[in-house]
């Protein structure tokens, strides 16, 4: 196994997240509000995005630094043309040992046998309502929960592990936590809840808006039998709890009340090629794509990689003050760009 680099403040690199589309077919108002995104929206075009030749490549390399774990990631990585032929690259890289993707799942059965024929094992599904109304409500396309939870049973038919996430923001859908929970119980799937994040520019954030983990705990604990259970890796972003009666486990992912930057382990590519070291890195990303379109050889590719991970300092969720979103409120790279 390789030793793993280290940053600047002695976090390893382990997970490496790859962008592989800037489009999605859901205009969520956390992520891509349709008044912002809307039709005439120019997206990158094909040749602005990684190859899957290059993304092959750059996971190759990463490998031989210590990352472990792939997440494909978008926009809507379901979009991009053939994914299922890149899935089965990675899957042939020495080192990693893990897999995974996050969608929305509205493709799943279109695209879902051909991901686990290649080697696909893991997905995130995004549901952020159980009522069919409120969550056409917040994907603005008129789609259903229903028809997402019909393609979360369908990938689980295939033999894919799902896990459900959900982003809660306050006056919106906090009302939905106890349903999805029972939901998800009876199926012995698990549903992580996620506090609502200032996350790109556009999503109109503030801290009245988020429903933090003990607010949720205190919700759920009031319904459930419920206990802690022990992280599983260094690094884990979700605290897990399971049900007392059948084992079922949930989790919550405290991306504001409680930071987790010092267990960060996460290197992410963007869908135009750039590296960042933060979900909420500002606009001044590492455009490796150049340099591997300017005919860097592995060896001159390796000692950027290297070197932009030993001078990671991101510690962003630590620094989060009223202050800190006001100055960098439009300058953060939007998550259809940098993934989830």
């Amino acid at each position: 196994m390789n030793q793993p680099i280290k940053d600047k403040l002695g976090r390893p690199i382990r997970d490496l997240r790859i962008s592989v589309t800037d489009r999605c077919n859901f205009r969520c108002d956390y992520c891509m509000p349709k008044e912002i995104f809307g039709d005439d929206f120019a997206f990158l075009p094909k040749q602005a995005l990684l190859s899957f030749e290059e993304i092959v490549r750059l996971s190759r390399l990463y490998s031989t630094l210590g990352v472990q774990k792939i997440r494909i990631t978008g926009g809507e990585p379901l979009l991009r043309r053939d994914l299922h032929e890149l899935i089965r690259e990675l899957n042939g890289i020495e080192g990693i040992n893990d897999i995974g993707l996050t969608t929305n799942g509205l493709l799943l059965k279109k695209h879902g046998q051909n991901l686990y024929d290649a080697g696909l094992r893991r997905i995130n599904v995004s549901i952020d309502a159980l009522d069919d109304a409120l969550f056409k409500s917040i994907n603005n396309r008129n789609i259903s929960a229903s028809q997402i939870l019909e393609q979360i049973d369908y990938a689980v038919s295939i033999g894919l592990k799902v896990k459900v996430n959900v982003v809660i923001q306050k006056g919106i859908n906090e009302q939905e936590i106890i349903p999805l929970v029972q939901y998800f119980k009876e199926k012995n799937i698990v549903v992580r809840f996620i506090e609502f994040m200032d996350v790109g520019n556009d999503n109109g954030w503030n801290f009245d808006k988020v429903v933090t983990k003990s607010e949720m705990l205190s919700l759920i604990e009031n319904e459930f039998e419920i206990e802690p259970v022990d992280p599983s890796y260094f690094g884990e972003v979700a605290t897990y709890y399971k049900h007392k009666d059948n084992g079922a486990q949930f989790g919550l992912i405290t991306s504001v009340s409680a930071s987790f930057c010092s267990s960060c382990t996460r290197a992410r590519i963007s869908s135009d090629g750039k590296f960042y070291g933060c979900l909420f890195a500002e606009k001044n990303g590492y455009d490796i794509k150049s340099e591997m379109r300017s005919g860097k050889t592995d060896e001159e590719l390796l000692t950027t990689l290297k070197y932009l991970w030993n001078i990671r300092d991101d510690r962003y969720s630590d620094e989060r003050t009223e202050d800190t979103v006001m100055r960098r409120k439009k300058n953060k790279i939007n998550m259809n760009y940098i993934g989830g």
